[in-house]
């Protein structure tokens, strides 16, 4: 007898795993692997499936946002870029801000681009704005007037909370990336609605630096 020597021994143990899979064996554990993958695929399909009933359920079974609470005092900061609605001294909400164009001093002059600093009142609301809706703010006051007066120059006016240009609230949030109005105070519109039911004339509205 003839011995099967070392190298031929060790290339038909490397072969035999490959030569498994022609086997009847090795066929039926293919054909089970395969069965296996599509109950698999199957069973994610289900599961994702069912989080997404789950997820329309809830969403659908969820009350409708209940009416914005009233405020009695707004609180603008402009160095935080920042807008808080208070009521009986607790904060009902907060939000993100843009302001003039060259916001961080107080306004002197109609034109300057800043946004005011003192203490006003929302005199009124605009509904018919071209900044979607709008609260005017008192803004010049009496001091304001007078130091105006005293340069020789227009305090201006015009200055309110109000919401994206018209046909362009698609901006959103991004809006605040930079300070662009001629000294208002700019949120979303869906921000400014919120804002325009929860804040009566008459409001004191405070802006600090």
């Amino acid at each position: 007898m003839i011995a099967a020597s070392p190298r031929y021994f060790n290339i038909a143990v490397r072969a035999r795993p490959a030569r498994l899979l022609d086997t009847p064996v090795g066929t039926l554990f293919m054909e089970h692997e395969s069965k296996f993958r599509r109950l698999s695929g199957f069973m994610l399909l289900g599961i994702a499936a069912g989080a997404t009933l789950v997820f329309v359920f809830e969403t659908r079974q969820k009350p409708s946002a209940p009416a914005p609470t009233k405020a009695d005092r707004i609180l603008v900061e402009k160095g935080a870029r920042r807008l808080i609605l208070f009521s009986a001294d607790r904060k009902l909400k907060e939000y993100r801000v843009a302001l003039g164009f060259s916001p961080m001093e107080p306004k002197e002059r109609e034109g300057d681009g800043r946004t005011p600093e003192g203490i006003y009142i929302i005199d009124f609301h605009k509904h018919d704005s071209a900044f979607h809706r709008a609260l005017h703010i008192s803004y010049p006051a009496a001091e304001d007037n007078a130091r105006a007066a005293e340069a020789g120059v227009s305090p201006g006016g015009d200055i309110m909370i109000h919401g994206l240009p018209n046909g362009r609230g698609a901006l959103g949030p991004a809006h605040r990336l930079r300070d662009w109005t001629a000294g208002c105070i700019a949120v979303t519109d869906s921000e400014i609605e919120e804002i325009y039911n929860s804040v009566s004339d008459g409001t004191p509205i405070e802006i600090r630096p």
